[in-house]
């Protein structure tokens, strides 16, 4: 149940079911005239065989006030990109699909890569980037919303809710992140937020002291959400990671960015499900355990930046204190779900924090040996200071292939 509870230093927006969904996007169609709005959706190709992204379509050709969908599609030979293009034929917004793989993007990715400007590595972040670098170039949207292509659970309202804040000129928000309940049917999801983030922000907190940032950070429901929105401005001077550490990186910066008066989470599903990953605990490139490398690494190089000094030291106190802490999350959770009649597996759940705790540790060990990496993509402004004409080639290069 919902309740007007503000638990932290940001705006919560709160569902009461008092306003209907046709009125929210009644709303939204009027709102949408001055602030148009595209939709991004990063995915797989993997992602159009399955058959969640077959009913997110279903339910986007439902709404009427989304002026663009950007769709950008990594891991796609030309078959397979051929195959996309008619896939998303049945969706009746217009729309343009970024061929990440293709020669045309693929010969731009090398123009910046010269001037080591180029995203580092393939991920869900510079699949990202480079639709917001499209989303630019066109110059057509007001409001942007992201969300992922893997919900289970999808309904057209969660893009309304996530969206709403952002062009409603009553609420005025820059930027809006979604949240919801990890629980569907009789299991409890949301390992990666609920084992690592929350544990490992409560940790740093006990060992680094007052930090706004951190504050900051724990006033999310759920900071590793796929869904939020922003508006335009925002764009131009994002910088992102390019890996699994987009969300926190992206939250990082509207910390950096933006007053907090100006940021709000919203509640946009009372049940969520996606794909899951495996736990990949003998493999740290891949699953969870990448995830929870590349998270880590994110929130030391954040904190790194407001002048924390750590060491080897400092990783070994951390990994301790975040394994205390986890496990008494891990009770939490457990009463919690019993009284609830949820199903909860508390060998699995330990197994996951071991893993995150060793992969905490490595995070830290990969950060003192490249202290002055830079992992974050540079920002669009960047771009244009470097590349005048960057942006309107990818636009053309995308265009070309819609």
């Amino acid at each position: 149940m919902s309740d007007f509870h503000q638990n932290g230093i940001i705006t919560t927006l709160h569902n009461f079911n008092n306003l209907s969904k046709k009125a929210i996007e009644k709303e939204l169609k009027i709102y949408s005239a001055k602030r148009p709005i595209h939709l991004i959706l990063p995915s797989l190709f993997s992602e159009l065989k399955r058959p969640a992204l077959k009913k997110i379509i279903s339910e986007l050709n439902k709404i009427n006030y989304v002026n663009e969908v950007i769709i950008g599609l990594d891991q796609a030979n030309e078959t397979e990109f051929l195959y996309a293009k008619n896939y998303f034929k049945s969706l009746k917004i217009p729309h343009k699909i970024l061929w990440n793989d293709g020669p045309k993007l693929l010969k731009l990715n090398d123009e910046l890569n010269k001037l080591s400007l180029a995203p580092k590595e393939f991920g869900k972040g510079r699949n990202v980037w480079y639709c917001l670098g499209y989303s630019i170039a066109t110059d057509k949207a007001e409001a942007i919303a992201i969300h992922d292509c893997d919900i289970v659970t999808y309904s057209s309202d969660i893009l309304s809710k996530l969206i709403y804040p952002i062009v409603n000129p009553k609420l005025n928000f820059e930027f809006c992140k979604g949240y919801y309940p990890r629980v569907y049917g009789n299991k409890i999801s949301g390992r990666a937020c609920r084992l690592l983030v929350t544990p490992l922000i409560k940790s740093l907190k006990k060992i680094l002291g007052d930090n706004e940032y951190l504050d900051f950070m724990d006033a999310f429901k759920y900071p590793l959400a796929g869904e939020c929105s922003f508006r335009k401005r925002i764009l131009r001077d994002l910088k992102i990671p390019s890996d699994w550490g987009l969300e926190i990186g992206i939250l990082s910066e509207m910390y950096r960015n933006y007053r907090n008066s100006k940021i709000c989470q919203i509640d946009i599903a009372d049940q969520y499900e996606h794909k899951h990953q495996e736990l990949s605990e003998l493999d740290i490139n891949k699953g969870l355990s990448k995830m929870s490398i590349d998270i880590s690494k994110t929130f030391i190089r954040k904190l790194a930046t407001q002048g924390e000094i750590f060491s080897k030291e400092t990783f070994r106190t951390l990994k301790a204190t975040y394994l205390r802490t986890a496990l008494d999350y891990i009770e939490i959770y457990k009463k919690d779900s019993i009284i609830n009649n949820i199903r909860y597996d508390e060998h699995t759940e330990e197994k996951a924090v071991e893993v995150f705790s060793e992969n905490i540790m490595k995070a830290g060990e990969i950060y003192l040996g490249l202290p002055l990496d830079t992992p974050f993509i540079p920002t669009w402004n960047r771009i244009e200071s470097a590349k005048p004409d960057f942006l309107q080639k990818l636009k053309k290069a995308v265009d070309y292939y819609n």
